[in-house]
């Protein structure tokens, strides 16, 4: 997939300094032990398996420097190693590639070099193994769809030695054609995002974005991400993860919005000599960094400066760590029982898959959310929108939905009357009393096509009516445009002025009617968020729940301020 960016050649360490992308593709030759140490530390060489085999490589160098007449000082080359290792003391396979190769130092340079040759290997190997078990990973929690992604940092070829981990699995995934987007953060305050991440991205021809670290958050909550892949320099024994400062913030946002935030990283990079990751040695970077960029002051003289290089994201916001080996750990709460990622709880666990990968934990709705719809229900059935039976409201949970349950009067719901089902699949989970509403199906159309956090459809009369009146004969999904009226406000479009609003046939079999629904979003992104069904109501959806609901009203008050003015600008039209 990539040539390796680390050669060795004629005694010395070639490869690309880092410090002149995206500008300047320059190579740097390092031919002494100070050489590869001065590369480690200015970032000339970066990413965690990059820094390792860059390593392994100084003490090639060193066991050359140190022998004479084919005698070894082997006690010279020790310290010459440790030098190396403490270059760079939070990424672990710094201090791992070292130890792998002080073993061979007795035995000369050339059984270092041999060492080191076969460790530069096994990279490539490592990352293409790990890089296509999150590819899959992603799939199976996101579906099999074009996906909209967010990395942060370096995690390529630069930062290892040939194809990546997270983005080898970016790669991988844009192989199969299933990328359709993906974010870069810049990651501040050296830019490793915006100088090398965007570099390699634009030169496998994968599409990207490049944003602030500080929108990312915001890009997840208007449904811009589906999944965010990032690499690692140390997971502890715990699943604990130290990475590239403003990791932990990624995933402490993915966490929130029900987002897979999956670690792709060599096995190397497991300490599990560590317990957690508050024995982490986080490196303290230069004032310099921060109060400016480029030799550019950005702050006044002498401020004082907080410069973590990383920072440590505890194990319950990850969803998995994935490695040469699979999905090593999983987060136990981050899954349901079968396999896909789920919304936060208050409680986590995480441990490895067994042998056949099989997730046994399952995760009971969470009572907030179902008291949430209750209320909302009891509200809107006090109002006659949700008469006996009828109506139904849905939350999202992660890649699953909240639902309320078939058959049960909307003025007498409680937390216990919903029901988690897939929203790709639109199966109940295992194990759930209820079964869920005949409509679900209307739900998770909008929750596969929009990034929506709750569905509210109800039976709300002023609109039924209007829908009805407008609908054509047949099979044809038709619009109605509604003009000049204050309300469509409401509705957050990109222009209040005019809505057109899709009105689907009410067909018996209601799967067909969320198909022609999944369709119609797929087909028309900038469709409003609200829908009417030919004699069954109205559907509309938002952020939250509250939103969701206040747009049902809204969309009410709208068709019954059309029905009693008698104004005409409420037109048919056909659209297929």
């Amino acid at each position: 997939m990539d040539d390796s960016s680390l050669i060795w050649d004629d005694g010395a360490l070639v490869t690309i300094d880092q410090r002149g992308l995206p500008h300047e593709v320059r190579e740097l030759r390092l031919g002494t032990v100070d050489e590869i140490i001065d590369a480690i530390t200015t970032l000339a060489i970066r990413g965690a398996p990059a820094i390792g085999i860059a390593g392994a490589f100084g003490v090639v160098i060193a066991t050359r420097a140190q022998t004479s007449d084919r005698v070894v000082d082997v006690a010279a080359v020790e310290a010459e190693a440790d030098r190396i290792a403490a270059a760079r003391p939070t990424a672990v396979n710094l201090a791992w590639a070292v130890d792998r190769v002080r073993a061979r130092i007795a035995d000369g340079a050339d059984a270092v070099l041999a060492e080191t040759l076969d460790m530069l290997a096994e990279d490539g190997r490592v990352n293409l193994a790990a890089a296509t078990h999150a590819a899959d990973l992603v799939q199976h929690l996101c579906g099999d769809r074009p996906l909209r992604l967010l990395t942060h940092c370096n995690t390529g070829r630069l930062a290892t030695s040939a194809v990546g981990t997270a983005i080898g699995a970016l790669r991988v995934l844009h192989e199969r054609g299933a990328v359709a987007d993906v974010i870069v953060d810049e990651t501040r305050p050296l830019l490793q995002g915006a100088r090398l991440t965007a570099w390699e991205l634009a030169e496998a021809g994968i599409p990207h974005r490049l944003t602030i670290d500080s929108a990312a958050a915001w890009a997840m909550a208007t449904g811009q991400v589906d999944a965010v892949l990032v690499g690692a320099d140390r997971i502890t024994a715990n699943g604990d993860v130290a990475n590239k400062i403003g990791t932990f913030t990624l995933a402490l946002a993915a966490r929130h919005h029900g987002i897979p935030f999956i670690v792709v990283a060599p096995e190397s990079t497991r300490d599990t000599a560590m317990a957690t990751g508050a024995q982490i040695v986080v490196e303290q970077r230069a004032a310099d960094e921060v109060t400016g960029f480029g030799g550019v002051a950005s702050a006044p003289a002498g401020t004082a400066v907080f410069n973590p290089a990383f920072d440590v994201t505890p194990t319950d916001l990850v969803t998995a760590v994935v490695t040469e080996n699979g999905v090593v750990y999983r987060n136990s709460d981050a899954f349901d029982a079968q396999g896909r990622a789920i919304a936060p709880s208050d409680t986590a666990v995480t441990t490895p898959l067994d042998s056949h990968g099989d997730i046994a934990d399952h995760r009971q709705p969470l009572a907030e959310q179902g008291r949430a719809i209750g209320a909302t229900a009891r509200q809107l059935y006090g109002r006659g929108w949700m008469p006996g039976t009828a109506g139904n409201i849905s939350v999202r949970a992660g890649n699953d939905a909240l639902v309320t349950a078939s058959g049960l009067s909307k003025g007498e719901l409680t937390e216990r009357d919903t029901v988690l089902v897939g929203v790709a699949d639109t199966v109940a989970r295992p194990g759930q009393s209820r079964k869920p509403s005949a409509e679900t199906s209307i739900h998770t159309a909008v929750y596969r096509t929009r990034a929506a956090g709750a569905v509210v459809h109800v039976h709300s009369p002023f609109a039924t009516a209007l829908a009805t009146t407008a609908a054509r004969p047949g099979d044809a999904v038709t619009t109605l445009r509604i003009t000049g009226y204050e309300l469509l406000k409401g509705f957050g479009l990109s222009d209040p002025s005019t809505v057109d609003v899709p009105v689907f046939p009410n067909w018996p079999d209601v799967p067909r009617i969320g198909a022609d629904i999944e369709t119609y979003l797929r087909d028309n992104p900038t469709a409003p968020p609200i829908l009417f069904i030919t004699g069954h109501g109205i559907t509309t959806w938002g952020d939250t729940l509250a939103q969701a609901r206040d747009r049902a009203e809204c969309l009410e008050a709208l068709c019954e301020l059309i029905a009693r003015t008698g104004r005409t600008d409420a037109t048919p039209l056909e659209i297929g």
